[in-house]
């Protein structure tokens, strides 16, 4: 995604991709020391096939075809990510560490490994209690974990489809085009197309936006509370969920805007 970045970029970058790049990929490195993801995935599989070596869990009571279990295991786990996504842009406090994902003032693909280490943390918990209940297929827990990180990596990336192929894929795919509006400055742009994986979910329960308002090209990315450049630095994406915004006149403006948004 990086090389197709580089070959076909679909946007003019605004912020020194070598400050955004190594900040990125920092906090990615500190996220595997502290929250390895061998081990999150290690603990997804093993409490799948925990549940299913004991039979506990509502699809290990229902019986059905082990492919069908898979499949539905992956949709339905998209569903639930989906659903996760939504509740840490409503809930204040989880927002917080959320918005250290939103607050990249480019996208690109090193965007989709940018979150802060407690919501990792926090929602390798919630799966973990997801898997307890519904008893998946350690095969479909897999999947999804490769899947999901592999369209994060797609769907974050600063690449150029034609539309006319844009159109056909988000049908079926989170295409970049689609994603790019969820980290649009305007508020209401940010808190619609959840979705990582699969579009369906946006569609079906009414977060679907088709477009950003001010276009692709030239559209802002990021939040209006953190857009300096120092902000980008590894230790302030770190500490930036227990500071309030830095006051500058830019920031007093900005959320004079945002109230109107």
């Amino acid at each position: 995604m990086a090389l197709w970045e580089l070959i076909a970029p679909r946007r003019a970058l605004t912020t020194s991709k070598a400050l955004r790049w190594l900040s990125n990929i920092l906090l990615t490195v500190v996220n595997s020391v502290a929250v390895p993801i061998v081990f999150v995935g290690f603990m997804a599989v093993s409490m799948a096939t925990f549940m299913g070596n004991h039979g506990w869990g509502l699809l290990n009571l229902i019986p059905l075809p082990y492919t069908l279990e898979v499949v539905f295991t992956v949709i339905l786990f998209d569903c639930l990510i989906y659903w996760q996504h939504v509740l840490v842009h409503r809930v204040p406090m989880l927002w917080k560490f959320h918005r250290v994902h939103h607050s990249d003032t480019d996208l690109d693909v090193t965007s989709g490994a940018r979150f802060h280490t407690i919501e990792i943390l926090l929602s390798m918990l919630l799966k973990l209690i997801a898997i307890a209940i519904i008893g998946p297929p350690a095969l479909g827990i897999l999947l999804f974990e490769v899947i999901l990180n592999g369209a994060a990596m797609f769907n974050h990336s600063n690449v150029k489809l034609p539309l006319s192929l844009d159109r056909i894929l988000r049908l079926i795919i989170v295409t970049p085009d689609m994603h790019r509006v969820h980290h649009s400055v305007h508020r209401d742009e940010t808190d619609s197309n959840f979705g990582f994986n699969l579009p369906w979910w946006d569609r079906l329960f009414g977060t679907y936006t088709a477009q950003p308002r001010d276009g692709h090209d030239g559209m802002t990315i990021g939040v209006h509370e953190f857009r300096d450049a120092r902000e980008q630095m590894l230790d302030r994406l770190l500490t930036q969920p227990f500071r309030e915004p830095p006051e500058t006149e830019e920031n007093q403006e900005a959320s004079t805007a945002k109230t109107e948004d």
